[in-house]
């Protein structure tokens, strides 16, 4: 398949950068490396989208913590945690 791409010329100086460094083989090694890299960043940003949505779901069926019960929760937590190392 072929595919035309047409780069800033900044983008473009960049790319020919990492293949005159010998970093990659040809301007298609460096497009298929960044939309590799462009799919990994998405996939984490979706999952850090769907952590966020959960969070809200969750308060909004559990309800708010103040802050002294954040704090208390984290301290029983930190006496826990260092009871267990001994």
């Amino acid at each position: 398949m072929s595919t035309m791409v047409d780069l800033s010329p900044e983008l473009e100086r960049f790319a020919e950068g990492c293949v005159s460094s010998g970093r990659f083989g040809d301007m298609t090694e460096v497009l298929e490396s960044a939309l590799v890299m462009l799919r990994a960043a998405e996939a984490r940003r979706a999952a850090f989208v769907a952590s966020l949505e959960e969070a809200r779901a969750d308060t909004e069926s559990h309800g708010y913590h103040t802050l002294e019960e954040v704090e208390a929760k984290l301290r029983t937590t930190v006496a826990g945690a260092r009871s267990r190392r001994g």
